[in-house]
Order: structure tokens, then C-alpha cells, then sequence
């Protein structure tokens, strides 16, 4: 056991409700019905409506790279990737690894990609997926979905919209049907609130179609060929197989995304940008810190990374006052900033004084750092 409070961007404090699901007895019938209550709420989370695929697979929310590489893209296809960071740099790898054509676009650090250099991107030749990180952690920058999906749809209709939601879903505004995207997917430890462990997405109906029809397969584990069929019988409560599941860690997830949906998403994601914007502030105008996202419209709400020179010695000192925070993963920012991450039970009970902690912490490692 530890008195450490953990404010990283993920895996994050989980609630007592989520904690005792994890460790509640399995039960066979029960679980058919876990599966589908867990699925139904995941569209409701992504707000689907009823329409599309939603799928919850053992795996990394970096599982879902794959199933849209494998899945989505043929050999050869176009694939548009709108960097802001470490992740998307990634996952371009990732599609290239299975053939794609890939053009990255990446953004100016602590920036996001102008919708002009999409849309040319877009017009100068046929593009079969394009690429969105809602919330890039290595850089906390925050891209607006809804602005580019309302372009990409405009101008090139055809193209398949990918959103990643890892560090997004359940602390930022996010619309699967509104905004017409074709796959989001998303990791359960982050602010869904849930242990790591768990791939959590939804897949439109029409990259199902593509999905479905591919004449060869890429892949075996992440084929929805195999998973549909599955996932809908799950979604109906009833008994199907293809891979052993992680029936704890879907017991916790139902139970995080209950608790999501009992308090309102709206609510939810209101109580995220109330934290974040009172930890930045306090960053900012307390201890002079200099954010990495350029401005506020482009930071994210679940996390925050600001510039420090000797992050490492942050960071031990956080650790003996029992405050856990990271340093960075971008190549230009590993050694110069500090992530706090603020997401679920952190974010959205107050009573628990997290980040005033968090805040509290700070202000006595600043000063030994500086000594």
C-alpha cells in the first residue's frame, strides 16, 4: 500500500466503486450481461447514438491503432496524419508499418495543424483515412475534432475521419454521431476512469463496410471480421467467443462508465475544465510556469505540461511529499517540462483536495529546487 496520490496522465486513481468491481468474484451468467451493459454505455460515452459498432477489447488504447491500420487501410492507400506530438508521430508509424501511404502534417510545438494546410492536403490528392489526436499528452495540446471532421467532410467526403481519444474521452467534448467520425478509439485508464487494460472504441458503419469487405486480411486479433460478430452478440447479452477477455477489467470499466453517466457527461467534462483551469492558473500566476500548449484554447483539459529546467529534481521532490507526476516524452521536451495529470476521481471530487495537494507540493519542491 502507498499514500502516494498519482497525477500522471494515465493510469489514474481509481474510485471505490471502480476498485471494488475489480475485485468482485467472477460470475459466468453475470458477465454476458456486464459485456453488453459496458457496451451500450460505451455509445453512450462516445455519444453514437445507435448506430456503428462499439468494441472493448484486451488491450492498450494503442490497441486501437492497429485495428484501424489493419482494418481500415489497404496497402498503398493514402493516409493524412495531423500531428500535434509524440502520438501522432506514432501512430504514423504504425500505418506505415502496415503500407499505407502516409503523409504526416505536424503542428509547431505547443500548436496545432491550421485548417488551411489540412484542407490543401486534402485537395491535392485522394486521401482514404485522416488522422486526429484529440489530446497529444506528450505536448498537452487539445485539437478541435469537430472543426476539422466539418472540413474533411466538405472536401474530401469520402475520407475515413480516425480520432484517437486516449487522453480525451470523458474529460474533453467529444461526438461520434454529430461530427459523422468513422473510428475513435480510447484507453480505459485514463479518464474514463477504469484500470489500464482495455481497448475501448466505436467504428462507424460505413469503415465497418470497408472492414467487412476487404478482400484479404492484415491481421488476426484485431480483425473486425472475426470481433463484430462478436460484439454483437455481446451487445444483445448473449454468449459469444473469440479471445479470452479481461472479465475484472470489464467489471471496472462498466462500473467507471456507470459512474460517468450517472453524474452527466456534460457535467463530467464541465468538471474537468473547472480543475484544469484553476491547476494552470495556479501554475502560471503563482509559481510563473510557461505552459507548452501556445495559448488556452489549444491546452487540454486532462492533463498539464509546462516547462521546467530540471524536471527530474521535480519530480523527486513531488514524490517525497507522496505527489506522483511525470516528465516529458517529446524528443524536443523530455528534459525541460513537468506533466500533471487530472483526470477522474482527481479532477471530479474536490473532497478528496488532489490537487490542492498537488499545488501545496509544489510550492515546497519549487523552493528546494531553487535553493
Amino acid at each position: 500500500m502507498t499514500d502516494d496520490i498519482l497525477l500522471i496522465p494515465g493510469p489514474v486513481v481509481l474510485s471505490e466503486k471502480v476498485t471494488a468491481a475489480l475485485v468482485a468474484p467472477f460470475s459466468v451468467p453475470d458477465y454476458f450481461q456486464t459485456y453488453k451493459s459496458a457496451l451500450l454505455r460505451t455509445r453512450k460515452v462516445f455519444r453514437a447514438g445507435s448506430q456503428g459498432l462499439p468494441l472493448i477489447l484486451a488491450g492498450s488504447g494503442t490497441l486501437g491503432w492497429e485495428v484501424a491500420a489493419s482494418n481500415l487501410l489497404a496497402p498503398g492507400e493514402r493516409a493524412l496524419v495531423v500531428s500535434t506530438g509524440y502520438f501522432g508521430d506514432h501512430l504514423a508509424e504504425c500505418l506505415a508499418i502496415y503500407g499505407a501511404e502516409v503523409k504526416k502534417l505536424d503542428a509547431p510545438l505547443g500548436d496545432v495543424v491550421p485548417l488551411e494546410t489540412i484542407r490543401q492536403s486534402l485537395l491535392a490528392k485522394k486521401t482514404a483515412m485522416i488522422t486526429l489526436t484529440q489530446v497529444d499528452t506528450s505536448t498537452g495540446v487539445l485539437t478541435d475534432v469537430g472543426a476539422i471532421a466539418s472540413l474533411v467532410h466538405k472536401v474530401s467526403p469520402e475520407t475515413l475521419i480516425i480520432v484517437d481519444g486516449v487522453c480525451s474521452l470523458g474529460c474533453e467534448d467529444f461526438r461520434f454521431q454529430e461530427w459523422k467520425i468513422d473510428y475513435a478509439l480510447t484507453g480505459s485508464q485514463k479518464a474514463l476512469g477504469a484500470p489500464p487494460g482495455l481497448s475501448v472504441s466505436m467504428v462507424s458503419d460505413r469503415a465497418l463496410e470497408k472492414a467487412l469487405n476487404r478482400p484479404s486480411e492484415a491481421t488476426y486479433y484485431t480483425s473486425l471480421k472475426r470481433w463484430a460478430p462478436v460484439m454483437r452478440l455481446y451487445e444483445q447479452g448473449k454468449g459469444a467467443y473469440f479471445a479470452t477477455p479481461a472479465v475484472q477489467l470489464l467489471d471496472a470499466l462498466n462500473a467507471a462508465l456507470g459512474e460517468i453517466l450517472d453524474e452527466g457527461l456534460d457535467v463530467h467534462v464541465a468538471k474537468h475544465k473547472k480543475a484544469s483551469d484553476w491547476l494552470k492558473n495556479e501554475l502560471q500566476t503563482r509559481f510563473k510556469l510557461k505552459m507548452v500548449p501556445v495559448r488556452p484554447e489549444v491546452a487540454a483539459h486532462g492533463l498539464t505540461v509546462a516547462y521546467y529546467d530540471t524536471p527530474a529534481d521535480l519530480i523527486a521532490e513531488m514524490k517525497k511529499l507522496h505527489i506522483v507526476i511525470t516528465g516529458g516524452i517529446h524528443k524536443d521536451l523530455k528534459s525541460k517540462t513537468i506533466r500533471i495529470g487530472h483526470m477522474g476521481v482527481s479532477a471530479c471530487e474536490p473532497s478528496k483536495r488532489h490537487l490542492q495537494l498537488c499545488v501545496d507540493a509544489l510550492a515546497k519542491s519549487l523552493q528546494l529546487c531553487t535553493e
